[in-house]
């Protein structure tokens, strides 16, 4: 029988697909408590004063095709913080910024034949498309994109991308999770010319506080650095959680932490259970943000193939959301394996600067006014062939315990939108299965 009102249940998380589950629950009724570790709701969209600057310590962006954030914003009566701006995309190729993304900037760029770009532009128009992603789940994405726009395309323009964030595992990803990425940006256009891309008024903060005071209202309990150390069950069923150090009585648990931290604070998960989740691997971030006294490009989004650069873009967000200084994202996309996932904060900083000079030569360090580092060891699920298969279901075996992270977006790619819908299917689960 499902979760009736009344019931507890407990919610793991209190990132936007938490707060999206413990939402859906508490709208049917039941009474929750969302259990998070850190001192500040949020994840990866919290957000952190930046020298006097309240932003979010990871970057993000609102597409067209973002219906579960924009459903959400017209409950909460935020739909007229939502806006819209014309957006340029840029390309540094081997030491030359070139603009990107619209037929005109294809068409002039040098390092491309006419072939190679017809291709490319025709991949783009097939992929935008899809509506079923089953098929190209079972594909490698390298060798389908090889196959469509050619070996000088790739090398060009996909192959340092996929090194750079994925390295050891580049050829193991699925041509569904990078499919819809490409048709994710494209459906993301005014016209040919025209990128729009959103961004909320006030940052994603406004959102969280308006989940927050929504679940407030609703009686829901949110516990801040208080992480679960174990979920309690008797004979296979939950009956609590184990909350630093306290044991909480839930009729059901809601996981939206990381899977790989799953199986220590759910120690009777079968073998199968725990294979599938040791069989998914991560990749994790290090985001250098730059405070700046003036703009550094005119790009949104600029894509790196440099072989002196070791990141595979640059994300200037004040050419998204205008805010009271310039800011810059330099991604390090990297497994743990990575010698470079040791570096301490400045060493980061002290490269990040260097490739800043070399991009701008009239660049100068009195050009920063701040700098943050901040890491992430779950930043990317790879997504492999097949990965509709592997993923475990979100009913678990112990009754009464549901869970799902982002590897549970797929096809789809990371975005506050798809963290939202993932929530609430997760929710869903719990509501119609639970005994």
């Amino acid at each position: 029988m499902p979760l009736v009102p009344g019931q507890k249940v407990a919610v793991i998380g209190a990132g936007p697909m938490g707060l999206a589950c413990a939402y859906a629950l508490a709208s049917a009724g039941c009474r929750v408590s969302i259990y998070e570790s850190d001192d500040r709701v949020g994840g990866m969209s919290a957000f952190f004063d930046f020298d006097g600057l309240p932003l979010e310590r990871y970057y993000h962006f609102v597409c067209k095709p973002d219906k579960a954030l924009f459903d959400v914003l017209d409950e909460f009566g935020l739909a007229d913080r939502l806006r819209w701006r014309q957006t340029d995309m840029g390309f540094y190729y081997e030491g030359r910024m070139y603009r990107w993304g619209r037929p005109d900037c294809l068409l002039r760029f040098p390092h491309l034949n006419l072939i190679d770009k017809m291709r490319y532009a025709l991949h783009v128009m097939y992929t935008q498309r899809i509506s079923d992603w089953r098929a190209l789940d079972r594909i490698e994405a390298t060798a389908w994109l090889r196959k469509w726009v050619g070996e000088r395309a790739y090398a060009v323009l996909w192959q340092r991308l996929f090194d750079l964030k994925f390295y050891e595992h580049a050829h193991q990803l699925s041509a569904a999770w990078i499919g819809t990425r490409i048709k994710r940006v494209a459906l993301s256009r005014r016209n040919l010319f025209q990128e729009e891309l959103g961004y909320l008024e006030g940052g994603s903060q406004v959102l969280l506080d308006a989940y927050a005071a929504r679940l407030q209202s609703l009686g829901a309990r949110i516990f801040l650095s208080t992480p679960v150390d174990r979920i309690v069950t008797r004979e296979g069923i939950v009956t609590g959680v184990d909350a630093a150090g306290e044991i909480q009585e839930a009729d059901a648990v809601f996981s939206t932490v990381p899977l790989k931290y799953v199986p220590r604070i759910a120690p009777d998960l079968t073998e199968a259970e725990r294979a599938k989740i040791a069989s998914i691997e991560n990749i994790g971030v290090v985001c250098v943000l730059l405070k700046l006294s003036r703009p550094f490009t005119g790009y949104f989004w600029m894509n790196v193939n440099d072989s002196r650069l070791e990141i595979p873009g640059i994300i200037e967000y004040t050419n998204l959301n205008p805010l009271a200084a310039n800011v810059v994202y330099f991604p390090y996309y990297m497994p743990k394996s990575h010698p470079k996932w040791q570096w301490d904060d400045h060493q980061f900083i002290e490269e990040v600067t260097a490739y800043a000079k070399q991009i701008r030569p009239d660049w100068a360090e009195s050009d920063v006014k701040a700098t943050y580092v901040a890491r992430y060891e779950f930043a990317q699920t790879v997504c492999g062939p097949g990965f509709y298969d592997e993923l475990p279901p979100m009913e678990t075996s112990i009754r009464g315990f549901y869970m799902a992270d982002t590897a549970y977006y797929y096809p789809e790619d990371r975005s506050i939108s798809e963290s939202i819908g993932v929530g609430r299917k997760l929710a869903e689960t719990g509501i119609s299965h639970a005994t």
